[in-house]
Order: C-alpha cells, then sequence, then structure tokens
C-alpha cells in the first residue's frame, strides 16, 4: 500500500466523478504528444481498433479475439525485442483460471508475443479457492517452480520481502508506462527496499451493483436505491415472498458470499466492516497499529457479521446460500438474474454488457460502498452517530511478477520481463478493462469514456461504472489493506471462523469475532510481533 496514502487521499478529493473523467482524458491526450504526432495517432488506432474486438453487444470474446487483441499491441515489444530473440527459451507461468478469464487471456494475449519471440510459456492454472496454499506452499519450502506469476499486492511482503522475486529492468518501466497509473498503486505498491518488482495489470477496489428495475416508483424495493447497510439490510428483508421483476423467480436483496474463497471471501465481510470501522481518524481497521491487536472483534466486526446472522435467520438468501462463494454471487446469481444487490470487483461492469451470461446489462447501476448511518471510533472505544462512507480497495489489485529463478540467464530473464509487460502494456489493459478479463481500470487513460463509448458502451452506463471506480480510488476515507506477510494466512482462518459462525457453531457474533481475533493473534506470534507492527505501521504512513 502507498506509504504516505492516507495524508494524500485526504487531500485529494475535490474533484467530483465528472471532473475526474474529463481530466484524466486530457491528460493522458496530453501524454501521447512527445513522440510526435503520427505515432500518437497510431497509438490511438489501436486502441479503438482493439476495442471493437468482439464489440460490445457481439457476445463473450473468444480465444481468437484475444489472440488478435495480443498482435495488435506487440508493437511497444517489437520496439525492445528483436524477431525470434528467445528462441530456445521456456517459462512457466502461475495464475488464476477462474471464470475461464485470468490464465485463459494471457494464453491469448501471449500466443503472438511467442510467435514472435520464439518462446515457450508453460502454465501453471490454479483456481481462486487453491491460490494462497499453493503459493505459501511454494514459498515455505523454497521449491518456487515458476518463473512468472499473477500476484497480488497484499503477497508482496511474502514474496518481495523474502527476496523471490527479480527487480524490474528500467526499460520495462518505460514500455508499460508506470506514471499513466492512478496514484494509490504507485510506489510503494509493487516496490519494496526501493526496488520496482510489479507490472500492475489491475486496480482493484469493490463497487456496489445494483438491479436499478427494483427500484423507482414501482419498484418493488421502494423509490430510492439505499445509500446505507442499515438500509440495505431492511430492504433485504423486506423483499422475502416477493416477486423478481425480470425474472419472475424470488426476489432477493444483498447477495452475501457464505462460502469461503481461499481468504478472498473475507473482502466481502470488509464491505460491511468497513463503513462501521474505518473511522476517518485513522488508517487502521484491522489490527492496532501500536500492538497488532485484531480490531476484528470490535463492536464494529461484531455488528458486520450480525448484520449476515439476521439475514441469514430471515431467510433472505436464494436457497443454498451457505455454499455460495463470491464467484457463485457475482456470475452464477447476479449477472444471471438473482438478487438485486452487491458488492464485488469491476468484472461486475464490463461483464454486465459483454457476457453472454448476463442478463442484466440493461437495468444495472453502480455507486461506492454504501455508507453507515454511525460509525465506531476505535480511539475511543464508542459509538458515534455520524454518516460513514468507507469504499474497500480489496486486493490493491492485480499484478504480474517475475521470479529470481530467471537470474543468472540473461536471456531469460529479458524474455520473463518481456512477457509480463507485453500484459501490462497500456493498450491491452484498456481492452482487458472494456472485456470480462478479471481485471478493471486502473490507469488514469482508462478514463476516457469517450473511447469506451466508441466501442459501444451507452455514455450513461460508462460515466456511472468508471465513476465509481474513480470515486473509490479517490475516497478520503478509502479503507487500505497493509501488505504485511501473512495477509492471506489471516483472511483464510478468517473465513474458517465465519463458516462456523454462519453455520451456527457459535453461539453469536460476538463468539465467531473473538475466535477470528484469537487465531490472528496466533498468526501475528508465529509470524513475529515486532516485525509485524513495524511493516503495519509503515504500510499506514505511521
Amino acid at each position: 500500500m502507498k506509504t504516505d496514502l492516507y495524508d494524500y487521499i485526504k487531500a485529494a478529493q475535490k474533484m467530483n466523478r465528472r471532473q475526474m473523467l474529463k481530466g484524466t482524458a486530457a491528460l493522458s491526450a496530453a501524454a501521447m504528444l512527445p513522440k510526435g504526432a503520427a505515432q500518437a495517432a497510431a497509438h490511438g488506432n489501436v486502441r479503438a481498433e482493439i476495442l471493437k474486438i468482439p464489440g460490445v453487444g457481439a457476445g463473450s470474446p473468444t480465444d481468437s479475439d484475444w489472440q488478435k487483441v495480443g498482435e495488435m499491441t506487440l508493437g511497444a515489444t517489437k520496439e525492445n525485442v528483436a524477431e525470434g530473440e528467445f528462441e530456445g527459451v521456456e517459462l512457466t507461468f502461475m495464475g488464476l483460471n477462474n471464470q475461464n478469464l485470468h490464465n485463459f487471456l494471457f494464453r491469448g494475449f501471449l500466443k503472438p508475443w511467442e510467435t514472435y519471440t520464439g518462446a515457450k510459456i508453460n502454465w501453471i492454472d490454479l483456481a481462486q479457492a487453491d491460490y494462497n496454499a499453493r503459493l505459501q506452499q511454494s514459498i515455505a519450502t523454497g521449491t518456487v517452480d515458476f518463473d512468472i506469476i499473477e500476484m497480488g499486492a497484499p503477497f508482496e511482503g511474502d514474496v518481495l520481502g523474502k527476496g523471490l522475486a527479480s527487480e524490474m529492468p528500467d526499460w520495462v518501466k518505460e514500455q508499460i508506462d508506470m506514471d499513466d497509473y492512478v496514484d494509490y498503486l504507485k510506489a510503494p505498491v509493487g516496490t519494496w527496499g526501493g526496488k520496482t518488482y510489479r507490472v500492475s495489470i489491475d486496480g482493484d477496489c469493490h463497487t456496489f451493483a445494483y438491479r436499478k428495475d427494483y427500484f423507482g416508483p414501482e419498484g418493488i424495493a421502494g423509490p430510492d436505491v439505499p445509500s446505507t447497510w442499515q438500509e440495505i439490510n431492511q430492504m433485504t428483508k423486506d423483499l422475502v415472498g416477493k416477486e423478481d421483476p425480470l425474472t419472475g423467480l424470488p426476489a432477493h436483496g444483498y447477495l452475501d458470499p457464505l462460502k469461503g474463497w481461499g481468504g478472498f471471501g473475507f473482502y466481502f465481510l470488509e464491505n460491511r466492516a468497513a463503513a462501521y470501522a474505518k473511522h476517518p481518524n485513522s488508517p487502521a481497521w484491522l489490527f492496532d497499529p501500536e500492538t497488532m491487536t485484531p480490531m476484528v472483534n470490535n463492536p464494529a466486526w461484531v455488528q458486520a457479521i450480525q448484520d449476515v446472522m439476521d439475514l441469514i435467520e430471515a431467510g433472505a438468501y436464494p436457497t443454498d446460500q451457505i455454499n455460495a462463494d463470491p464467484g457463485t454471487t457475482a456470475f452464477q446469481q447476479f449477472l444471471a438474474g438473482t438478487g438485486s444487490m452487491l458488492m464485488w470487483w469491476g468484472d461486475v461492469g464490463s461483464s454486465a454488457r459483454t457476457s453472454d451470461t448476463s442478463v442484466v446489462g440493461d437495468v444495472v447501476g453502480f455507486g461506492i460502498n454504501p455508507a453507515s448511518d454511525r460509525v465506531y471510533n476505535a480511539q475511543a472505544g464508542a459509538w458515534e452517530d455520524t454518516m460513514n462512507e468507507a469504499p474497500n480497495m480489496a486486493y490493491i489489485g492485480w499484478g504480474v511478477y517475475v521470479m529470481a529463478t530467471v537470474e543468472g540467464d540473461e536471456k531469460k530473464k529479458k524474455a520473463a520481463w518481456s512477457a509480463a509487460a507485453h500484459l501490462g502494456g497500456k493498450d491491452l489493459s484498456l481492452w482487458a478493462s472494456a472485456y470480462p478479463s478479471g481485471f478493471q481500470p486502473y490507469r488514469n487513460s482508462h478514463f476516457q469514456y469517450d473511447e469506451w463509448e466508441a466501442a459501444g458502451y451507452d455514455r450513461a452506463f460508462i460515466e456511472d461504472y468508471l465513476g465509481s471506480n474513480a470515486d473509490s480510488y479517490n475516497h478520503p476515507n478509502a479503507a487500505i489493506e497493509p501488505r504485511i506477510p501473512g495477509i492471506f494466512q489471516y483472511y483464510s482462518v478468517a473465513e474458517d471462523e465465519l463458516a462456523k459462525g454462519y453455520a451456527g457453531q457459535y453461539g453469536s457474533a460476538q463468539e465467531t469475532a473473538d475466535a477470528i481475533a484469537a487465531a490472528w493473534e496466533k498468526i501475528t506470534d508465529q509470524i513475529g510481533r515486532e516485525n509485524q507492527i513495524a511493516i503495519y505501521k509503515e504500510s499506514l504512513g505511521l
């Protein structure tokens, strides 16, 4: 996480979403000029042409489309790599295979890169729920059997802190145009000890998605879209027994995932907890920065857990929600027409209009993480009756990292970094933000809504979708997680204890939260409390 982020976001919030979209468009256009008007025009043409593949409303992209995009964005690679330069080089890439995204797209994007450079890539595909365990096993046993990894910034404490990655060469920084990243993804994100290691390919935050057909004068959920978690909880209960206006099936309100997802499911409880727990007077909301004592069992977190338990008790969720992980809530439920509200990454926004499985593209709207009408002040140990917003910067985005396995072989090292740079290229990243990919906007140049409109998105939709991302990235009270060692050990054990609580194995939300806190204390002691305190405080800018 950015060391000075807390101060930055407090000072940066004078722009509304439309001002930001227009301003970043102007900045990005100006950034194209130094290399000459002709080159800028060609660059712009590539962006326009790839956004026509396959075209918004033309169905889900295929492997053929991914390969076309990969071929059309090879220009930057060809400036740094000669044809056939990596002949004989084999690289192993470890990443996700979720929802036919991530590694599936990477294969297509990199196929023309392999043809041009002569290198060959072997693939390790992991389900989201298996990712943390596989990575931690490699770290713990010292058996890193991959040269490139798709990884999120929260793991940097585990990987970069142990010297397992290769430092980014300067030519890569120039090829990918790192200055174009939104500020919250700039250094120290992707760095360790002053050295840069990460090619960003994503800019994660969770945003609120809702069904507009549930609301309005005749809406079954009421005239207004809820703006607080208190309103969402009541509305979800009130929808029990009503009929979905689109499908005719049972209506449902907010969709909480009740099944773990390899640690990633904890982010979805965080969405509720952030509004209650992330007070503007401090960047800390997971641990006490002086002691690493968990905050997860304070009244704010207990309230978040209680909210979910209340909805379980009310029978407000779809049948068998206890077995629904976050992938289910987004792709099998919300986009397919079940439920009216959820928090998720940007996939919901791009997939709503470009996926064959989505039926809600014409009725979906977006906003930032709902507020709470009260916030817990951990420093004072008391609730305050004041409105509080706190967007959840969940996961700080996926990146591509090259491992130290390539050190000592300059040809292999350059090949690995070239592959990473191609995946994180400025033009390719625009396509990945606009179509189903697993990634959401993360560059200033992604917020040129004229480009999206030309691709087939209507302006109102894009202003709403991109605006929810921009407003979250730039919020003065954004809830940001620390890049500390073991962060997913904390999240994974929290999922385990939450599952027990949701199943009724604990007597209350407080008992569930206390079990999580006790497990977190053990992890901190195992890793080393003093070291964790130092890294945590540094990550918070304290």
